[in-house]
């Protein structure tokens, strides 16, 4: 807004105040129709960086889910499989919140991410497993599913980390902005305390929109980003089971059977 105000002080000096009043009829008719181009324009990008945050959020909630669901069934499997997957899966909700969410508020380079090897050995653990068919079979195949939803979401979280607007996009909403204010000085106003209102207005309105679409065109940075409470309070709960008597009863029961 100050830097659209010190714009218009140099262009009052420099351009005439009778030159201007002879066009600003034209002036207003172009201001209106590029105001509306320019609105259009802002409206459709605010739209496109809600809907993926929102995505994001969805992916987030959706993969925490399906982790404490693989975690649920894997209490069913016999030893020594059920306890290599469930402390696994642990320690994946730890990796997720300590190492993954600080590398995806920072936008890390393309890859599999630091959880991709506990991904891995929750597979090996499960092909790898001795299993008791009149016994395992049904919760086996649920594990096994779980753990493929659970992979499905975490490659869907990392690419809404990864996602953001065009470089070209950004430019143009940028330059609009700039031709926006720019066009303000073009109009006759005789106090300059009322011309530099208005500019300095509609500076203020455009900034603050193109700050909550940087905002949220980053999912996991900034005052609005996707929310670590889902595994916070996965693994809290993980945890909780973890250390409950009736869970080291269940592991007895399973290794008697």
């Amino acid at each position: 807004m100050v830097l659209s105000v010190a714009g218009l002080v140099v262009a009052r000096q420099v351009i005439p105040l009778q030159v201007l009043e002879q066009s600003n009829d034209v002036v207003g008719n172009y201001l209106q129709t590029l105001g509306s181009i320019y609105a259009v324009l802002l409206a459709f990008v605010v739209f496109v960086v809600w809907t993926q945050f929102n995505e994001a959020r969805a992916h987030v909630e959706r993969e925490a889910n399906e982790l404490l669901d693989l975690y649920r069934a894997a209490g069913g499997l016999s030893e020594p499989a059920r306890s290599r997957v469930l402390a696994l899966a642990r320690e994946y909700a730890r990796v997720v919140l300590v190492s993954e969410w600080p590398a995806m508020s920072c936008r890390s380079p393309l890859g599999p991410g630091v959880g991709a090897p506990i991904i891995d050995q929750l597979w090996g653990a499960l092909h790898g497993a001795e299993r008791q068919p009149e016994l395992d079979g049904p919760i086996y195949g649920e594990v096994l599913t779980r753990l493929d939803d659970v992979s499905d979401a975490r490659s869907n979280r990392l690419t809404s980390s990864r996602t953001t607007i065009p470089l070209t996009l950004r430019l143009l909403l940028y330059i609009g902005a700039v031709t926006m204010v720019a066009s303000m000085y073009l109009f006759a106003v005789p106090s300059f305390a009322i011309h530099a209102a208005i500019t300095a207005s509609l500076a203020g309105a455009i900034s603050h929109v193109i700050y909550v679409i940087e905002d949220l065109d980053s999912c996991f940075r900034g005052h609005w980003q996707v929310s670590q409470a889902p595994f916070q309070r996965v693994l809290t709960q993980m945890t909780a089971a973890n250390d409950s008597p009736a869970l080291a009863i269940g592991a007895g029961a399973s290794t008697t059977a």
